[in-house]
């Protein structure tokens, strides 16, 4: 009997979320593969409702409630999941960000232990994926907005443009948001639990759908491209804007920098190419004489000559710029990146080159970063560089040059012509625009809320 029973509960809230999605369907098109991704599971485990991107567990008692609420209530979360899903959100490695902000609300986070910032982030992506929910003015999901909800958003849209998770989490943070207001936002925004993300993911590593969303989202970025309002029906140039940046192709910047890497024989031991088998031969022949000595050079692939442009023009803050050489310094300084000598030009530049230094070592790169001064502040040009790197080309300065990385918000005249080597330019941003280079350049984004994800190692929790 009691079977019975749970089956037609389950049978019950399957059609609550199958209305829902054929509800959303009807009024949102171009979500139309991502809402028919999931299956679902009772989870009586659950107070409310969650997702691990493939399948959304609910409370049915919660499923219920809000159903007698209004068919309105259970649209929303279900959309609710959905952004988070097509948003990355539950997959996004936040380590760093949360250290970090850690550090400016002056929590020491231990290992694998919750505090604030957990909080903070999940509240930040509550509210992003609400506030496209109440920016598409559509019958089946619209309810008034609260006072408080209502102020929240006026805040956050004079603080930053673009609205997605990260930037919102760093108005937070900025805000010094204590535990009672981020009670206060919880309560407001909070709809599902995401505490499922990091534990279903911890079981299910292999089956990761991540990139089944990630697939979606460039999907919708094309079709609300291509397609405009016939398609997204109200949902507006503000999605379309996040799924823009959220689309945007992120680098590693220790593995970037491998690109300009050479092969090389350095001074070591060679392991990889020693013989164990007539090492240890000559040893029980002759006792003490091996028949092989390890090599004592070997060949590997490094940094050897690079330069790094620096816009110092008055669109680019010191600050930043200083934080930019403190990160790559962090990179330089490690043995596995570079050889033991190197020869690295950093170009300070605006509308003309001011300074150039050559560094060879790790000693002088050190002493550089100590005594270092910006020089520059007016306008922005970055053809003064390429010609200053030509004349050092045409000067022998180089061997073989691998790469120019020009640290810059991308603000200024570039080239028509295509150097004789690799270009990258880091393009720096407070929010969300897109930069035009020239095609034969790389563009590297890099956000203020990203900590600019320079020369980071990834930490333990």
């Amino acid at each position: 009997m009691a079977e019975k029973i749970e089956k037609r509960i389950e049978e019950v809230c399957e059609r609550m979320l199958f209305s829902a999605r054929s509800e959303l369907y009807l009024h949102l098109r171009f979500l139309d593969v991502a809402l028919s991704m999931f299956s679902y599971a009772l989870e009586p485990s659950l107070e409310t409702i969650g997702s691990d991107g493939r399948i959304i567990y609910y409370n049915p008692a919660y499923l219920g409630g809000i159903y007698r609420q209004g068919r309105v209530m259970v649209n929303r979360a279900y959309l609710h999941i959905v952004f988070h899903c097509i948003f990355a959100h539950p997959w996004k490695d936040t380590r760093i960000r949360k250290k970090r902000a850690g550090y400016e609300l002056g929590i020491k986070r231990e290992s694998g232990q919750e505090d604030l910032t957990d909080l903070l982030w999940d509240i930040s992506c509550d509210i992003a994926v609400e506030r496209m929910i109440d920016d598409l003015y559509l019958h089946c999901i619209r309810k008034p907005l609260s006072p408080f909800r209502k102020e929240t958003y006026e805040w956050l849209e004079k603080e930053k443009s673009v609205l997605n998770a990260e930037s919102i989490f760093s108005a937070l943070v900025h805000r010094k948001t204590d535990e009672a207001f981020a009670g206060r936002l919880k309560q407001e925004f909070e709809v599902d639990e995401h505490r499922i993300w990091r534990e279903r993911n911890r079981q299910n590593q292999r089956q990761n759908p991540k990139e089944d969303w990630d697939d979606i989202r460039e999907k919708m970025q094309t079709e609300m491209e291509s397609f405009g309002d016939e398609k997204d029906n109200g949902a507006g140039q503000s999605m379309l804007e996040k799924i823009k940046a959220e689309n945007r192709e992120r680098h590693d910047y220790r593995q970037f920098l491998k690109k300009f890497a050479v092969l090389k024989e350095e001074q070591q031991i060679d392991a990889d190419a020693f013989d164990y088998g007539f090492y240890a031969y000559g040893l029980s022949l002759y006792g003490n004489m091996p028949l092989i000595e390890p090599l004592e050079t070997k060949e590997v692939k490094k940094v050897e000559e690079f330069i790094i442009a620096i816009d110092t023009s008055m669109s680019c803050s010191g600050e930043l710029v200083k934080h930019f050489l403190e990160e790559t310094w962090s990179i330089l300084r490690e043995t596995d990146s570079f050889f033991h000598t190197v020869n690295i030009h950093i170009i300070q530049c605006d509308e003309a080159v001011r300074r150039d230094d050559k560094i060879t070592s790790k000693e002088e790169l050190e002493e550089y970063m100590k005594n270092l001064e910006i020089e520059g502040k007016g306008g922005t040009d970055f053809v003064p560089v390429f010609t200053y790197v030509q004349e050092l080309l045409r000067r022998k300065e180089f061997s073989n040059l691998r790469g120019l990385l020009y640290f810059t918000d991308g603000k200024g005249r570039f080239p028509k012509k295509m150097p004789p080597y690799q270009t990258a330019f880091v393009l720096v941003q407070k929010e969300f625009e897109e930069v035009e280079v020239p095609p034969w350049a790389i563009r590297i984004y890099q956000t203020e809320e990203d900590g600019y994800g320079l020369g980071e190692k990834k930490d333990e929790h």
